[in-house]
């Protein structure tokens, strides 16, 4: 197959003043030896069969910028913005080539030197900026859409096709008020003998749409012994601001985050999303607080499966298929642990599907700005689970969960998605 550089020639290093990419990120190109074991991991390759849209070819077209072969940044944002930052091509990658790290800054080095300008990516940054990252402002956005809901105005939006219905189809519908509120801040101590002291990340998105993990979460934590430290002082991960090309605002979240989880050992979280970003604060802040922090933070199966349950989760006679999250097993390298813990829930019968690794096509917000293709492959996921059978499909990320859901009930699948934590709690934490 003919690579997008076959016809062009290359020069040695990026051109003269005319990169907007830093030295580092063109050296972490020049490790591709283009072997093209990246493309079958690739989501969007699998989909539109297309080189520029595969890793290796990505790669071709951000080293072409750095050398200043692309006059048109234009030409990379179109294929780095179809791009879902899965980092499957990393476990892939036979070269160990920083694939993630390649992406991020580029898409920021475009975003200094020549903004996104069209209306999706407008109104997806001014909703992380000045709504998403502030709690809030979303906890009041989702009582505005509560209470639209309960009006029937969102079935009245989609009837007039002023909602799309790809969108409404993974919108979760809004929780009720009671489900919405925020954990009580402070430190929750454990009924018996404490284990030891975590902190636990309550993330943006989980509080308003997933409130009933985050109680599970801290509920499973204090049945094992834990003492649990919810700091009221912490901030988004940043995530989505990352992936947006948007470094510096996450940088000011990071830093905030790492000051109020600085009395923990331990920084406990339930979203794959937010824990891969959090494992790299070392490289967003570049200074020893970032990369302490880093150190502290552990998914809660992780870290679960690592201290051992003390509680015995409450039965389940039902047959459940795990999914990987992203960014769990490609970006934190937990694969295992979750497996492991669910194997110990007595009655709960763990079905295999076929490629579990292989991304949902949610990835943050990319199913709201690249909808066919997020919707492409979702449906490659529902079919996958589909036949496997499963009653129950579990998977540790909220994206995740939405995007799989939508496109089980589009297959016509009776499965319910749910977070992992929830198939663990004992008896007593119903």
């Amino acid at each position: 197959m003919t690579t997008p550089s076959a016809n062009v020639a290359r020069t040695a290093s990026p051109g003269a003043g005319s990169s907007p990419l830093s030295s580092l990120t063109y050296e972490h190109t020049l490790g591709c030896v283009h072997c093209g074991l990246c493309l079958p991991a690739c989501p969007t390759y699998q989909t539109t069969g297309s080189e520029v849209d595969s890793p290796r070819g990505r790669i071709y077209l951000v080293r072409a910028l750095a050398e200043g072969r692309v006059e048109d940044p234009e030409v990379v944002r179109t294929h780095l913005d179809r791009c879902l930052d899965c980092r499957a091509c990393e476990t892939a990658c036979p070269s160990g080539v920083h694939y993630g790290a390649i992406l991020e800054n580029t898409r920021a080095a475009l975003e200094t030197q020549k903004p996104a300008t069209g209306l999706r990516a407008r109104i997806a940054k001014w909703m992380l900026r000045h709504v998403v990252i502030h709690q809030r402002r979303l906890r009041a956005m989702f009582a505005l859409f509560g209470f639209a809901e309960a009006l029937g105005l969102r079935r009245l939006a989609r009837f007039l096709r002023l909602l799309p219905a790809a969108v409404d189809d993974i919108a979760p519908h809004v929780p009720k008020r009671s489900e919405r509120a925020p954990l009580p801040t402070g430190w929750h101590k454990p009924k018996g003998q404490s284990r030891g002291k975590v902190g636990l990340f309550t993330g943006c998105v989980m509080e308003p749409i997933f409130g009933r993990i985050n109680r599970a979460t801290l509920r499973l934590l204090l049945d094992n012994g834990f003492e649990v430290f919810v700091p009221a002082a912490q901030q988004c991960c940043g995530a989505l601001l990352i992936h947006a090309g948007l470094p510096d605002d996450a940088k000011r979240l990071a830093t905030a985050n790492t000051k109020a989880f600085a009395e923990v050992d331990r920084v406990i979280n339930n979203s794959a999303g937010c824990g891969c970003a959090m494992r790299e604060y070392g490289e967003l802040l570049g200074d020893d607080a970032g990369r302490a922090f880093a150190n502290k933070c552990r998914d809660i199966s992780e870290f679960l499966a690592e201290q051992g349950l003390t509680a015995v989760p409450k039965r389940r006679d039902a047959k459940v298929a795990y999914d990987d999250p992203c960014h769990l097993c490609h970006g934190q390298k937990v694969r295992t642990q979750p497996r492991e813990l669910l194997a110990k829930v007595p009655g709960l019968q763990m079905v295999q599907h076929q490629k579990p690794e292989d991304c949902c096509g949610s990835a943050g917000i990319y199913n709201m700005l690249q909808p066919e293709l997020a919707a492409d492959i979702g449906k490659r996921k529902a079919e996958a689970l589909c036949a496997a059978k499963p009653d129950l499909v579990a998977t540790g990320n909220p994206g995740c969960m939405m995007q799989i859901a939508a496109h089980l009930k589009a297959v016509g699948s009776t499965a319910r998605v749910v977070h992992p934590v929830e198939l663990l709690l004992p008896d007593d934490a119903q």
